[in-house]
């Protein structure tokens, strides 16, 4: 039995029967199905479903948000724009997914040669708890545009979110087995990535976790893409706008209570304007209201878990131990975390050198860039990190020494499925979103046709 309980009050929201063994295998093989009528649809076809979904995304966009907040806690402000940015990833690949799968044509001494996109069948998506539309939708959309099929294992404190959504591409008119909730224990996964049906897994979660679906998938011989955890670092240089790389950081940090890959999670400010963004950034922290989710002018949630807010005081009390200072916040009360800020961190610290999924960060002070680029590549994830400066040529020295994913220069990192987005080095591989995302599950097939 899966139990979905609210972080904020405690409170049962939801049972959900777990499925047998035999009802898990009739999914799989009814994904298959599926995948065999979907393959052979037209573009047009798939985005008129696409754009079906969307809509209802659009009309009923206050219904799904409440049960994002409700099930893990989000501010629902934010849920609101999680559930307005999954309309928006839809829309893009309904006008953008044929010209990305068109066959590319190659010259050589063929009549003709090219490369041609077909879909390869049932992928798994494992997805997490913190964004819980958002990660589903940004895999299915460009899956199911692709002429892909889609089987989901979704985190077990978010069954509502999970089961609404397999009911809005129904609803909107997608064949039966096109997009399927798996409502399963975490023992049963290995089975399902092992079956012959399922083509390809992916997964957005913790780096221990990516490790053994790969595993799994790869004794099979069966493609993974792995979006895992990120320890960003908010780089801010002497030349940086003030009171705008202020805002951005706050941001970064603190949206979705702290619980994201790519929050920025490492505050790193050079010296010479180190007390002065300090203050101010404190200050606009000290500001920020915590209260009940489903009030709209809530920005500081709670954790989705207590275990989540358990672990994050362990890290906040363990880096003061080791040195650090704490000049904000640093208080737990159930899944209630204060936001938190601490100086005078150096890079021994588990505030620096450990993902912190909260409201919490670190400042360490710099001097030189290339001491800011040494502190920004001593981890071992490689998500994304975000530069702040005014100096057009201290960005483009800067982007190519930065070992990340992705370099956002006066902005937060964040996902647009206009650009490809994923990791490198224990922060996952492979990419999401763009054209880079919706070839990731595709094979890509050599056409070479002599006279």
């Amino acid at each position: 039995m899966k139990i979905s309980i609210n972080p904020f009050n405690n409170q049962k929201l939801y049972e959900f029967e777990e499925l047998n063994a035999v009802q898990l295998e009739e999914r799989i093989v009814q994904a298959q199905s599926a995948f065999q009528g979907w393959k052979t649809t037209s573009f047009s076809e798939r985005s008129k479903l696409i754009r079906a979904v969307a809509r209802d995304l659009m009309e009923n966009t206050k219904e799904y948000a409440e049960i994002i907040t409700l099930e893990m806690g989000k501010p629902i402000v934010q849920s609101l724009a999680e559930i307005e940015k999954c309309a928006w990833v839809c829309e893009y690949y309904a006008t953008h997914a044929e010209d990305q799968l068109k066959d590319e044509i190659i010259t050589t001494d063929a009549a003709k040669s090219y490369v041609r996109y077909e879909p390869l069948g049932p992928v798994l998506a494992i997805m997490p708890w913190n964004f819980p539309f958002w990660q589903v939708f940004r895999f299915a959309v460009p899956n199911l545009m692709a002429g892909n099929v889609g089987v989901l294992k979704h985190a077990s404190n978010v069954m509502k979110s999970a089961e609404m959504i397999q009911r809005i591409f129904e609803k909107a008119g997608f064949p039966k087995g096109c997009f399927q909730n798996l409502i399963i224990h975490n023992d049963k996964v290995k089975s399902v990535i092992e079956n012959d049906f399922i083509k390809a897994v992916t997964l957005t979660g913790s780096t221990p976790v990516g490790a053994s679906v790969a595993s799994i998938a790869g004794n099979s011989i069966k493609k993974t893409v792995l979006e895992l955890g990120g320890n960003n670092a908010l780089v801010v240089f002497e030349d940086a706008q003030l009171e705008r790389t202020l805002d951005s950081c706050v941001q970064a940090r603190f949206q979705n209570t702290g619980q994201s890959c790519i929050a920025g999670k490492r505050l790193l400010v050079q010296n010479r304007i180190a007390m002065k963004f300090i203050q101010g950034f404190k200050n606009k922290v000290a500001q920020l209201r915590s209260g009940d989710p489903l009030d709209k002018d809530t920005f500081i949630g709670v954790l989705a878990r207590e275990d989540l807010a358990v672990d994050l005081e362990k890290q906040v009390k363990e880096s003061i131990k080791m040195g650090a200072v704490l000049i904000l916040g640093g208080k737990r009360n159930g899944t209630y975390f204060e936001p938190t800020i601490l100086t005078d961190v150096t890079r021994d610290m588990p505030i620096f050198r450990e993902e912190t999924f909260g409201p919490a960060i670190g400042i360490t002070i710099f001097e030189t860039e290339e001491e800011a680029m040494n502190l920004v590549n001593d981890s071992d994830f490689g998500l994304g990190v975000s530069l702040f400066t005014s100096n057009r040529e201290r960005m483009e020295r800067l982007i190519p020494q930065c070992n990340e994913g992705a370099v956002f220069i006066n902005e937060l990192v964040k996902s647009d499925p206009r650009l490809p987005f994923g990791g490198i080095k224990t922060s996952g591989y492979g990419r999401e979103l763009s054209a880079h995302g919706i070839r990731e599950f595709m094979n890509r097939k050599t056409v070479y046709i002599k006279n």
